[in-house]
C-alpha cells in the first residue's frame, strides 16, 4: 500500500506513472518502428506489381503510422505491470491487424512489417489474445499466396518459421516490458521513500530544535526571570526598613538579570554557556552555589570526589543544567530548607552528580508531570546518562545523575 507522500510523488512525476518505464527504452522502440515502416514501405516500391494495389498497401501501411502514435504508443507507454487491458486496447490491436491484412492482402512484401506488428500486438494486448492474433497476422501473407494461386510450398516454411519467431520474440518482449516497468516502479517508489524520509528528518530537526529552545528558555530564562522576580519582591518589602538589604537585592537582581541575557544570547546560537568556557564544571558549579546563597542565605556546600577529569563539553552543560534546576527546584519547593549538598565524584568508570536538601520533600508519583524534571532527563539520556530523583514528605529531595566515562569519550570523539 503506498502512503499519501508516495501517492502524491507520483501524481506530480506524471500521474502516477514513473517516467523511466515509457521515455527511456520507448525512445528505441519508436526508431525500431520508424526503420521497420521505411524499410517495408521500400521494398514495396521496388517490387513489381499493379501500381494501384501497391499505392493501397502503401496507404495502409502509412495509416498505421498515426494509428500508433495517436493510440498504441500512449496504451503500451502507460500500461500497468498488472497487464489490465480495456477496450482501446482491443481497438488498436483489432485496427492495426486490419491494416496490416489490406496492405499483405495488395501486395505480400507488406509482411515485412510483421517485424514491427508482431511486438505492437504483444505489448498492446494480453498475452493469450496477442498471441493468437500473431498467428493469425502470420498466416495473413500463406492465405494471400494461396489465394492468388502462388506456390505456398515456398512461403509456408518460412511462415511457420516467422510464427515460431513471432511467438518467441513476443514472449521476450513482454517479459522485458514487464521488468522495465516493475524497475521503473520500485525506482519511484525510492524515490518517494527518499522524500518521505527527508521529509521525516525535517520534522524531527524541527521537534528537536523545539525541545532544546524549549529547554534552554527553562534552564536560563525562565529560572532567571525567576529569581528576578524573587529579588525584587524582597527589596519591595526590605526598602523601609532595611535599605541596604532591598539595594543589594536590586544589584543581585542585575546581576542576574545580565547573566540569563548572556545566556540567551548563547543558546540562541547553539554555542556552550560562557560559564563552561570560562572555567572547569566544578568552578561553574560553584558559582551556582554562591549565587543560591546570595539568594536565599542557604548553606550551600560544594565537594569533589576523586580526582577531577576533564569532560566533553555536552557532558559538562547537562551536568551545570542540572545543578540549575535542581537549585531552581529549591528556591521554589523547599521553603524549609536549611542546607543544600552538591557533590560530584569522579570515578574511573562513570561521572557522578548529586544534589541534596533538607527541604520538606514530596510525595513521589509515576504521574507526576513537570517541564523542569522531564526537561533535566530527556538532556541526560541524550548523553547516555540515567537520572534518578527520591524524595519522601519531611525528608528533603535528592537528584543525582550519573554518566559513563564511555558515553563521555564517545562524546568527545564526537565534538
Amino acid at each position: 500500500m503506498r502512503t499519501h507522500t508516495q501517492v502524491d510523488v507520483a501524481e506530480r512525476s506524471g500521474g502516477g506513472r514513473p517516467p523511466e518505464a515509457g521515455n527511456r527504452w520507448f525512445a528505441l522502440w519508436d526508431g525500431y518502428f520508424s526503420i521497420s515502416y521505411a524499410v517495408t514501405t521500400v521494398l514495396l516500391f521496388i517490387t513489381d506489381g499493379d501500381q494501384t494495389y501497391r499505392a493501397v498497401a502503401i496507404g495502409a501501411l502509412t495509416l498505421g503510422v498515426p494509428w500508433y502514435a495517436a493510440l498504441g504508443r500512449q496504451l503500451m507507454v502507460h500500461a500497468s505491470p498488472s497487464r489490465v487491458f480495456g477496450t482501446r486496447n482491443v481497438v488498436f490491436g483489432v485496427g492495426l491487424f486490419l491494416l496490416f491484412a489490406v496492405a499483405t492482402a495488395c501486395d505480400v512484401a507488406a509482411s515485412f512489417a510483421l517485424f514491427a506488428v508482431v511486438p505492437m500486438l504483444m505489448m498492446a494486448l494480453p498475452t493469450t489474445s496477442a498471441i493468437a492474433v500473431v498467428l493469425l497476422a502470420n498466416l495473413v501473407p500463406v492465405t494471400v499466396v494461396w489465394l492468388t494461386g502462388g506456390q505456398i510450398g515456398a512461403v509456408l516454411p518460412t511462415s511457420l518459421l516467422g510464427i515460431a519467431l513471432s511467438v518467441l520474440q513476443g514472449l521476450w518482449i513482454t517479459r522485458v516490458v514487464r521488468q522495465s516497468r516493475e524497475r521503473a516502479e520500485l525506482i519511484e517508489e525510492l524515490r518517494c521513500s527518499r522524500e518521505q524520509l527527508a521529509q521525516l528528518s525535517r520534522q524531527a530537526g524541527v521537534s528537536a530544535e523545539r525541545e532544546r529552545l524549549a529547554r534552554e528558555i527553562h534552564d536560563t530564562l525562565a529560572q532567571g526571570l525567576t529569581s528576578i522576580i524573587s529579588l525584587v519582591q524582597a527589596a519591595e518589602s526590605e526598602v523601609a526598613v532595611s535599605p541596604e538589604l532591598a539595594q543589594r537585592h536590586l544589584d543581585l537582581a542585575g546581576r542576574v538579570a545580565k547573566d540569563s541575557l548572556v545566556e540567551a544570547r548563547e543558546f540562541v546560537a547553539a554555542l556552550s554557556p560562557p560559564s563552561l568556557r570560562e572555567s572547569s564544571l566544578v568552578q561553574a558549579v560553584r558559582r551556582q552555589a554562591d549565587g543560591l546563597v546570595a539568594q536565599t542565605g542557604l548553606a550551600v556546600r560544594c565537594a569533589v570526589e576523586g580526582t577531577e577529569v576533564p569532560l566533553p563539553m555536552a557532558v559538562s552543560v547537562v551536568l551545570l543544567r542540572t545543578v540549575q534546576e535542581a537549585f531552581a527546584n529549591v528556591r521554589k519547593h523547599a521553603s524549609q530548607a536549611r542546607r543544600v549538598d552538591v557533590v560530584l565524584s569522579y570515578a574511573p568508570d562513570a561521572v557522578r552528580l548529586t544534589v541534596r536538601d533538607d527541604g520538606e520533600g514530596f510525595e513521589m508519583r509515576e504521574d507526576q508531570k513537570g517541564f523542569g524534571l522531564s526537561g533535566m532527563r530527556a538532556r541526560v539520556q541524550e548523553i547516555d546518562g540515567t537520572a534518578a530523583v527520591s524524595s519522601r514528605p519531611g525528608r528533603g529531595t535528592a537528584v543525582e545523575v550519573t554518566v559513563p566515562l564511555a558515553a563521555a569519550g564517545a562524546e568527545a570523539a564526537g565534538e
